[in-house]
Parts: C-alpha cells; structure tokens; sequence
C-alpha cells in the first residue's frame, strides 16, 4: 500500500512538474487576416463586385420606375389586354429585382467566403509553425477568450505579423478608414 501511495505521489509531483513547463501564447488572428496584403486586395475584388451589383440592382429599378411611370400615366388609355399586359409585366420585373435581391446576397457572401478562407488559412499556418518552432502547448485566439494573463502567456502576434510581411506600423483602423473609401456608395 505504501508503495502505490509513494508512485502516485511520484506521478503527481512529476505531472506538476511538468505542467509548470508548459507554454502558451496567444494572438490576435483577425488582426493578422485584417492587415494581410491580401486581404486588402480581396475587399477592393469585393467593393469592385458591391459596385457592380449595385448598378445592375438600379438599372432594374429605374426601368422598373420608367415603366410604372409610363403605366399610371396611359392606363386609363389602354384597353384591358394592354393594361393587364403591362401589369404582368410590371409583376415580373419586380419579382427579378427580388429574386437578384436574393441571388446577389448569397453570391457576394460566397465570393467572400472564397477570398478570405485561404488569408485565413495562411495566417493560420503561419501562427502553427510559430508555436511548433517555439514549443508552445496552446495558442489561444485573444478575440474569443476573456481573460489573458500577458505575464503567462506569450503574444504571437507581432511574430506572425513579421513573419506575413505586415508593416510593423499598419493598423486596423487605418486599413478600415481605407476600405471605407472603396464602398459604393447607397
């Protein structure tokens, strides 16, 4: 009985040993997607697809409007077949500025999706090879946790943003300001 007590006390103590040896980090991985070159890039691809979807939603509208307008206007002219006929047209031009709506939304979204998933990816491998080279246990993403002890746990994010070429001075807010100009404006 002592001796399983003397190996449990043994395990314990070699278990906090070790525990005591284990090294976190932690880094801001948004940060890194956010001010990757190309990232920058993949926001002009998608203002320049914003932009085009807007005008070809206003090109719709407008002719929507033009033919409404020339519908109030005539229709007490027009014979029922006409009237009706401009009405079912009328009908079916809305439902395709619905349907584009719809379509452009999902599409844009996915556009996105396709742009960004391999910046993220790149960041992702990038922060891996980081902790494998500096023997960390866990890498924490900061934007989900509460609580970080910087004592405790090293921040690799400077590391990563060296090893992605980002500029040591860019910041988020300034990459926000700048994409602000590439919106169309609504």
């Amino acid at each position: 009985m002592k001796k399983i007590f003397l190996i449990a006390a043994a395990a314990i103590i070699t278990l906090s040993a070790s525990a005591q040896n284990l090294k976190f980090a932690h880094v801001n991985l948004q940060e890194l997607v956010y001010l990757s070159a190309d990232y920058e890039s993949a926001q002009k691809t998608l203002a320049a697809s914003q932009k085009e979807a807007q005008e070809t939603y206003q090109s719709m509208v407008d002719e929507f409007n033009s033919k409404y307008s020339e519908y109030q206007q005539k229709a007490s002219t027009w014979t029922a077949t006409i009237r009706e006929t401009k009405e079912s047209e009328l009908t079916r031009i809305q439902q395709s500025i619905q349907e584009f709506q719809q379509n452009i939304q999902t599409e844009l979204s996915q556009q996105e999706s396709e742009l960004i998933s391999p910046i993220q990816q790149k960041a992702i491998e990038t922060v891996q090879k980081l902790a494998k080279d500096g023997g960390y246990v866990y890498v924490f993403e900061v934007g989900s946790l509460l609580y970080v002890n910087e004592a405790q746990s090293t921040d690799l994010t400077p590391a990563a943003r060296k090893a992605l070429g980002i500029p040591e001075g860019r910041t988020v807010e300034d990459l926000q300001a700048a994409l602000q100009a590439l919106q169309p404006q609504q």
